[in-house]
């Protein structure tokens, strides 16, 4: 099934008409499929990050999300992602476990998100002086 498009015979199995239509990821920005927002690989490493949040540590953490057999630049652009403006993965999973670790140590109070982001800032600013 297909519509006239000019001289030609437009239709969904048509690659050129599939390539536009196709969605991007919201967290890489690669393709994610026709009605998908996320590709497979970020669906592999949102999963992942679902399990390890909260029982382990940063690092095993990361080497938890390396396990995936994902290359390691795509789990980078995955963490640094903010698809739905609640801050990035990395810095959701920061704030969490700073306030894991501040509730363990009796300090009342949550980090955020957008706190961990904006310390990151600056003290990313302060090493580049």
């Amino acid at each position: 099934m297909g519509r006239r498009d000019g001289n030609q015979d437009v239709t969904l199995g048509d690659p050129r008409l599939r390539s536009t239509m196709m969605r991007k990821c919201d967290y890489c920005g690669e393709r994610a499929g026709l009605f998908g927002r996320v590709c497979g690989d970020c669906k592999k490493l949102l999963a992942r990050v679902e399990e390890l949040r909260g029982k382990v540590s940063y690092g095993g953490f990361l080497d938890g999300l390396e396990q995936t057999g994902i290359d390691k630049e795509k789990i980078l652009v995955f963490l640094k992602a903010d698809p739905d403006g609640k801050g990035s993965v990395q810095d959701q999973v920061t704030a969490e476990m700073t306030s894991e670790l501040m509730k363990v140590m009796g300090i009342s109070g949550r980090q955020s998100a957008d706190e961990v982001r904006r310390i990151r800032n600056v003290l990313g600013k302060d090493s580049e002086e």
